[in-house]
């Protein structure tokens, strides 16, 4: 893949609906997660036309806390999974990333002032219209010693929700499309902050 990748959330959509975009401006994947499932099950595509499917996400639990999220290909082969660490996840986003059941990568928020920060401001009336030019999370990417493999950031932006990943270490493919997914899995979770 040709990093940094964009995410940009559809702003005007009742579902929501994530473009990836490459480096060269290339689709990579294209998410439109269902309304009104208590199971969640996501497919991601190669195509805005929803024609060809890449991945599927599949929760493990009807709506859960701590509901871990299965991921396979298209032809059912696991891939890794994603869990959010419960109570531990109030403060500070944290998230293991499996590779069958073991752990090797986690996501954590950067800093959890910026969400505290941007709930804050988002209440004042017109001020709370900017808080996504001002307050943007960041959350990290790393493996079990602590080394940082990839980095996801929101773009400072008005209406849309956009963000960056970029990749900081090397991964294998099958690592790659695991932090991919979970970070794509970690925004739709949290997408109400920032």
């Amino acid at each position: 893949m040709q990093y940094p990748l964009e995410l940009t959330f559809k702003f005007w959509a009742l579902a929501p609906q994530i473009s990836i975009v490459d480096s060269q401006g290339n689709l990579v994947f294209y998410l439109k997660q269902k309304l009104f499932k208590l199971k969640e099950a996501i497919t991601i595509f190669a195509d805005v036309e929803q024609t060809r499917p890449l991945f599927y996400i599949k929760a493990d639990r009807i709506i859960d806390f701590s509901a871990r999220y299965n991921f396979s290909d298209s032809e059912g082969r696991e891939i890794g999974a994603v869990k959010r660490r419960g109570l531990r996840s109030l403060w500070r986003a944290r998230y293991d990333i499996f590779d069958g059941e073991t752990s090797n990568l986690t996501i954590q928020e950067k800093n959890p002032w910026v969400k505290v920060a941007d709930a804050l401001f988002a209440e004042i009336p017109v001020v709370g219209l900017f808080t996504g030019y001002v307050f943007n999370p960041v959350y990290l990417v790393s493996r079990a010693d602590g080394t940082i493999v990839m980095r996801l950031e929101k773009i400072p932006s008005f209406l849309s929700r956009r963000f960056t990943i970029k990749q900081v270490d090397q991964l294998s493919d099958r690592e790659q499309e695991q932090v991919l997914l979970s970070l794509l899995m970690m925004l739709l979770i949290e997408r109400n902050r920032g």
